[in-house]
């Protein structure tokens, strides 16, 4: 059994419900899980020595984390790089094959070239389209952007691209991963 900590960020939800997917695997294969949004771990910091494993996961939206992301980056990276770790992101751009790749997430290759911590395991999950949810800037927005790369743009519909038996087989990876540090 391994303490695993898994710092997120979520502005809508939906990368919060992968979050708990994820940790609900892992407490099934009998790890420890606590769950920080990172606000929290930038307020009130992180006790580094409880955790064996650290698993990172931020959407994308409007093509960049966060501001709040690198800041817990940068201020954490050396505690991140000492200890085991990995990182994904969700993105509704990584709906199509080549996107869902480390390689062809442009987004996740953004956070590579700006980020002092190289995570040791990375991950794309593709997000969620939930238009009936957003504001009317969000909404415009999102259309315009998936209008552009041939996505669906109908304002009733609720598309949730999310390959949940992958994000299954992600926490196995992850309790694979956080067992063999």
């Amino acid at each position: 059994m391994k303490n695993i900590l898994i710092v997120y960020y979520s502005r809508m939800g939906h990368t919060a419900r992968i979050v708990r997917r994820i940790a609900e695997q892992l407490e099934a294969k009998g790890d420890s899980v606590e769950l920080m949004p990172v606000a929290e771990a930038l307020r009130e910091g992180v006790d580094w020595d409880k955790h064996d494993f650290v698993l990172c996961g931020f959407p994308v939206v409007y093509g960049t984390y966060h501001p709040n992301v690198y800041e817990f980056v940068r201020n954490n990276c050396t505690r991140l790089d000492h200890k085991p770790n990995a990182m994904f992101n969700v993105t509704v751009v990584a709906r199509t094959p080549f996107k869902a790749t480390v390689e062809g997430n442009r987004y996740m290759q953004n956070f590579l070239n700006r980020s002092p911590w190289r995570p040791r395991d990375l991950k794309c999950f593709a997000g969620k389209i939930d238009y009936p949810n957003l504001n009317f800037f969000d909404k415009k927005c999102i259309q315009l952007i998936m209008k552009i790369t041939n996505g669906p743009t109908d304002p009733s519909m609720c598309i949730d691209f999310t390959d949940w038996d992958d994000v299954k087989a992600y926490a196995d990876h992850i309790h694979e991963l956080a067992n063999q540090a």
